[in-house]
């Protein structure tokens, strides 16, 4: 659940902190208090886009934090699964910080995305916004709430369905490239025929171009590297003039040897010189040889120089390493079988499309099957959540069609919410039949039903009694305070019969104060007692002044509401 909203300079909230309880949290307040605000801070909270003017003016940023108790094992699986850190005690403090051109955001210290705060919305809340209602004159949205309901069991069927789909469309994308012409075929084939024979002449091998490099940097600079070795050479001793390295360590060798068995440092010396002697003696011949190598032979030069130019050619054209040449050519054998005989390769693809088309279509099949078993049973609980928001004698069912032509990657339904609101008349599409305070009635009915079957335990409604007023207030009143037994509920209204059902009950309102020596704007949030709880009550129900009468109105308002919860 929710247990604070710590808001700082957000509109004009200079600082605010709620801390709600579980059931049935009321909001209410003068139209303009900036009730649309709160809402729209945990919205922002939870990754929705922000930008820097919504920062109270005259402040470097805006602050907005969100702790939540989380107890359930499924929301930390998937909070695991998201790698967002949770306390022990399941702890979640998500933070957003809104600055100029850039925000932070934070989960429990550990820095995330906002990418990363959208998907946590969808484990910790469900929020439904002022105009949410009007989705359902959509029938892309019905088709959403019946799979939501359908739960696991859909979305598995839904994965198999997707791979049949990819493999199927990938056949048909196979399928359509073979519909050439003869001359068109003709001129692939001769493509790729010249480029396949292009590499094979040239046979290249794995690891060529860098054993050629190496070969063709040497040759470029083989004068001076034959000039360094050479130089070399002599000082070392296997050169021709003066007196040599070699020479000196030699006489040293000779010296040392005389008086050596004199005493015994002086052998050990002799001993490492002899080592250094030996050492010298290889270098030698080994620089001997790598000079007799280094003789420049302008025809191997030309030789090296072409085929690494032709190595070059293929790896610009065909892929950048001779890996990728070499699968290139593959390929193009693979294209030249199918080019030469290309009435067999699109037999086997035809084949091949109708073995998908035929597995696409079973999944489908299975998926419709599941719909319309979830339809009948989401189309009752339906039926009685609206008989219990004060539709009196209402007909609901949710339309399943099966189109085999119409197939995608999440089956080929057509789903749509059928209603009839009034007796005799015919069941007719949602869109054609519901007003704007049905819609928001069915909405919550839908939200009441499906509640029950997801792992959710926040619900955020935003003025839900949009269009509703007198008895289907009170119906819509009890079907919150029920919802509230198993669920926190936190729930803006203008009505007095859905704030007089709160288990707790704050005031949003608008005031000044003064800050920098001048009278700001500021809204602010406050947890009513009970005696508040009925003057805000009586305010609800109207009228310039607050009489006794409306004070009774509303205590009778929170009495008639109580027994309805302690049913």
């Amino acid at each position: 659940m929710l247990y604070n909203l710590h808001v700082k300079n957000l509109a004009l909230i200079n600082e605010q902190e709620v801390e709600f309880e579980n059931g049935l949290n009321i909001m209410s307040g003068e139209t303009g208090a900036g009730k649309s605000v709160i809402i729209g801070s945990v919205n922002l909270a939870l990754g929705a886009k922000a930008d820097s003017g919504m920062i109270r003016t005259g402040a470097e940023y805006a602050l907005i934090e969100l702790t939540f108790g989380i107890k359930n094992e499924a929301q930390l699986r998937s909070l695991k699964e998201l790698d967002i850190p949770v306390e022990e005690d399941g702890t979640l403090i998500l933070q957003r910080k809104i600055m100029e051109g850039r925000s932070v955001c934070k989960a429990n210290g550990e820095t995330v995305s906002a990418r990363q705060l959208r998907d946590l919305s969808n484990i910790l809340i469900n929020i439904h916004g002022q105009n949410d209602h009007q989705e359902l004159l959509h029938k892309k949205k019905h088709l959403e709430i019946l799979d939501d309901f359908a739960g696991e069991e859909l979305l598995q069927l839904k994965e198999k369905c997707a791979k049949a789909y990819g493999s199927w469309k990938d056949v048909m994308k196979a399928l359509d490239e073979t519909n050439l012409d003869e001359r068109e075929r003709e001129r692939q084939k001769d493509l790729a025929n010249f480029e396949y024979n292009e590499i094979t002449d040239a046979d290249p091998k794995e690891g060529e171009d860098e054993e050629l490099e190496t070969r063709y940097r040497r040759m470029v600079n083989s004068r001076k590297i034959a000039e360094a070795a050479g130089i070399a050479a002599e000082v070392t001793g296997a050169g021709d003039s003066g007196e040599s390295a070699a020479d000196a360590i030699g006489r040293a060798v000779r010296e040392l040897s005389s008086v050596s068995s004199y005493d015994d440092k002086a052998a050990e010396l002799l001993e490492q010189l002899s080592d250094i002697d030996n050492l010298l003696s290889d270098f030698r011949h080994a620089i001997s040889s790598y000079i007799d190598e280094l003789e420049f032979d302008p025809e191997d030069f030309a030789t090296t120089e072409d085929r690494l130019n032709t190595i070059n050619h293929l790896k610009d054209k065909y892929g950048g390493s001779i890996e990728e040449v070499l699968k290139y050519r593959d390929e193009k054998e693979e294209e030249l079988k199918k080019l030469e005989d290309l009435a067999a390769y699109r037999d086997g693809l035809l084949a091949d499309e109708k073995r998908f088309h035929d597995e696409l279509l079973s999944a489908c099949k299975s998926i419709s099957d599941l719909r319309k078993e979830n339809a009948k049973a989401l189309s009752e609980l339906l039926r009685k959540a609206l008989e219990d928001l004060n539709f009196i004698d209402v007909r609901f069912e949710i339309d399943v069609k099966p189109d085999g032509e119409r197939v995608s990657a999440g089956g080929y339904d057509d789903v749509e919410f059928m209603i009839s609101t009034n007796p005799g008349e015919r069941i007719r599409p949602l869109d054609q039949v519901a007003s704007g305070g049905e819609l928001s009635r069915i909405m919550l009915a839908i939200k009441t039903v499906v509640a029950e079957k997801d792992d959710i335990d926040t619900l955020i409604f935003d003025e839900i009694d949009a269009g509703i007023s007198g008895q289907t207030a009170w119906k819509v009143s009890e079907k919150l305070g029920l919802l509230a037994k198993g669920h926190q509920i936190i729930c803006i209204t203008h009505l007095p019969q859905i704030a007089s059902m709160a288990d707790t009950h704050y005031e949003i309102a608008k005031g000044t104060h003064e800050e920098g020596g001048n009278e700001r704007t500021v809204t602010r949030i406050r947890k009513l007692s009970d005696d508040e709880r009925a003057s805000e009550l009586a305010r609800m129900l109207g009228g310039a002044t607050i009489t006794d009468s409306a004070m009774e109105n509303a205590r009778e308002m929170m009495r008639q509401a109580e027994k309805v919860k302690s049913k």
